[in-house]
């Protein structure tokens, strides 16, 4: 048998992969630990109170929304170009170092906290982001060329990966830009991103040539559903009035993207010229885009033979339910964490604070001591080939060892005290009572303490001393206000207390995939397999149910009042399992569905459903305070709930016809 370019790969093995992987799954680890460590505190760190115990911007949440989902529905653009410029220029692993190099920038950026340097930095991080996505996966990708039955375990390993950086990303610099400050989490993700590249770059010799050739084919490029005669697409290139309406679309989507935020923030509208009535000069340069789109996919799709046209069809409307799914599911990265902040409880104290410590220890040791022996077995194997990526793994660890040390110390050693102040209410000075939690100090009965609030609503206060107490007048000097700083007096001395984190919600997604996605695979190889149109409809439907869970916890609640937790860990876990049963669904029946000419401009399109889906959501959950404010919070919720769960039914209803416009593809 021949030699080949691959098979050196195989010889440095670890978990029955290639050693090559683990280095893909610890860089792929560590952008998604830096991408979700930064993404779960935008939102937070927009709309927190201008002065506080952590200040923020305290911009409102329609504005916030305007800007992150801007930012979100690029990050599903970009890897649309950047894959093209690896294929062509640069290669899969320049365009990964091209892409890491350029994310880092951008979480340093975002770390000095202005608004020059935050809208740099997400700017940066949508390039670098273009550059790095599209590009590692091919990686893997051509690494199993010889060896594709072992691809499926191949992706497993590295979507560990993906979701154990999400993971620590979202409980690391969520935690330290909460308790300590924004900037430490935002600088935090950037280190480690700069760390990460680092180790994939010296990591080079088990590569050898696998990713650096330009690749004749991309793996998009061709069809995994078997051609007959019947399949067999007559050429049908782009003409002229494609291309032009393609340039048209991507010129009004793009200004849209800018222009939302722009004109809600800056009030900068650059399409104003556009304005019909009340309708919104963008939203009908949109609505106009939406139209030639839709001229163009006809136009296109009517040139093919009929089950080529049928099954392109199929994947449109596959498309179209993706919209309302991200739309929903995507309320996690803006207007949960709102909801989290703001309405639920969040501070236990006893036997409660201690049960969470407890629970969240083994919820972070656990995963972090079985990555270390990764990160062991791959040290173990590589030896000398790779002493310096190897080398800088191990200092990333030490890293998140100590902050998770530290953390961990902090939460187990914080108590709680009852404290009594004075405050103004309607126009009389009124004695009221708060408990305060302190971490690694004891104080005393009649210890007199200053405290200041940590919401916008007042409801909640830490103690507040040091440089921090510092930063805090003269904040408030310089916006010409008060500073919100208390006299108290402890009163009472507590038991052990705990305040969980806004991110730590969020790393439940993560979490919960982990548990249950061997579940869902084995149900996916199962006799009991259902179409591809009912696990729409399922992940439509049990993504429902979580935000019905949503609407049914915030029921009643009026201002000051807190819900249990019980209901957003309930809806993390129904959203989760709707992911799962959506979203692996559509990237696979693209490759099935889709004819080898059209399948680059058809993922374009998929990405580009998935993006609308994303800036939906900022944009909707943009809305939560106007909504609570004119209806209620559970109204709001139930807007969530509705419109999947309809979406859902409707897809499933549609099954026996899809099957059809299928034909034969499952």
């Amino acid at each position: 048998m021949t030699s080949t370019k691959f098979d050196h790969l195989f010889k440095d093995s670890v978990l029955g992969h290639p050693a090559g992987l683990i280095v893909l799954f610890f860089t792929e680890m560590w952008e998604r630990f830096s991408f979700y460590g930064m993404r779960v505190l935008l939102i937070n760190f927009l709309t927190m109170t201008l002065v506080g115990f952590n200040p923020g911007w305290e911009w409102s949440a329609e504005n916030a929304g305007a800007l992150f989902g801007t930012y979100a529905m690029l990050l599903y653009i970009t890897p649309i170009i950047g894959g093209v410029i690896a294929d062509k220029l640069t290669g899969y692993r320049i365009a990964v170092v091209i892409g890491s190099i350029i994310m880092t920038l951008g979480h340093a950026s975002m770390a000095f906290e202005t608004e020059l340097s935050l809208y740099m930095g997400l700017a940066l991080l949508v390039i670098g982001t273009g550059f790095f996505k599209p590009n590692i996966t091919s990686i893997i990708s051509e690494m199993y060329a010889e060896k594709p039955e072992k691809k499926d375990g191949a992706y497993t390993i590295f979507y560990m990966g993906v979701n154990a950086g999400a993971f620590f990303g979202m409980m690391l610099c969520g935690y330290l830009a909460e308790k300590i400050g924004w900037s430490w989490g935002f600088g935090f993700a950037g280190i480690f991103m700069l760390l990460g590249t680092l180790q994939f770059w010296l990591a080079k010799p088990i590569f050898g040539g696998i990713g650096d050739k330009k690749k004749v084919n991309s793996p998009l490029e061709t069809s995994q559903h078997e051609n007959t005669d019947q399949d067999i697409e007559k050429p049908n290139p782009f003409t002229l009035v494609d291309k032009i309406l393609i340039a048209i679309c991507s010129v009004i989507g793009f200004g849209y993207a800018i222009n939302d935020p722009l004109s809600k923030i800056g009030g900068i509208d650059l399409f104003s010229v556009f304005k019909i009535g009340s309708v919104s000069g963008q939203y009908v340069a949109v609505l106009f885009a939406l139209a030639l789109f839709l001229f163009l996919v006809i136009s296109r799709i009517s040139r093919y033979t009929k089950v080529i046209r049928d099954r392109m069809i199929a994947f449109i409307v596959f498309a179209f339910f993706t919209v309302f799914f991200w739309m929903s599911f995507e309320q996690g990265a803006s207007s949960l964490v709102i909801f989290a902040r703001d309405y639920i409880q969040r501070e236990l104290l006893g036997n409660a604070a201690i049960a969470f410590n407890v629970i969240n220890a083994a919820l972070t040791l656990i995963p972090l001591l079985i990555i270390t022996w990764v990160l062991y077995l791959l040290a173990k194997q590589t030896g000398k080939k790779i002493m310096g990526s190897n080398i800088t793994l191990i200092v990333c660890f030490l890293g998140v060892w100590a902050v998770v040390v530290w953390m961990l110390n902090r939460d187990f050693n914080t108590k709680a005290y009852k404290v009594t102040y004075s405050q103004m209410v309607d126009g009389a000075l009124t004695q009221k009572q708060t408990i305060i939690g302190v971490p690694n100090k004891l104080l005393n009965v009649g210890e007199e303490v200053q405290i200041i609030k940590k919401n916008k609503e007042g409801t909640s206060f830490a103690m507040i001393e040091g440089e921090r107490l510092q930063k805090a007048i003269q904040k408030a000097q310089d916006l010409g206000t008060d500073n919100q700083i208390i006299q108290a007096k402890v009163t009472e001395v507590k038991n052990s207390w705990v305040e969980i984190t806004v991110s730590w919600f969020s790393i439940l997604n993560s979490f919960f995939i982990i548990v249950f996605a061997s579940f869902f695979s084995k149900w996916w190889d199962s006799k009991y397999n259902p179409d591809a149109a009912v696990k729409y409809g399922l992940g439509l439907i049990i993504t429902a149910i979580g935000f019905g869970f949503l609407a049914f916890g915030s029921f009643g609640l009026e201002q000051g009042m807190k819900a249990s937790m019980i209901w957003l860990i309930l809806a993390y876990l129904f959203h989760t399992l709707g992911e799962l049963c959506l979203s692996p669904v559509g990237l696979s029946y693209v490759s099935k569905l889709v004819p080898a000419r059209m399948i680059a401009f058809m993922f374009g399109m998929w990405y580009l459903a998935i993006a609308i889906g994303n800036k939906l959501a900022a944009v909707v959950g943009g809305q939560i305070e106007k909504i609570t404010e004119h209806y209620s919070l559970a109204t709001f919720f139930l807007i969530f709930t509705i419109v999947p769960f309809l979406a859902g039914a409707i897809v499933i209803a549609l099954n026996p016809a899809l099957k059809k416009l299928m034909h034969g593809v499952k």
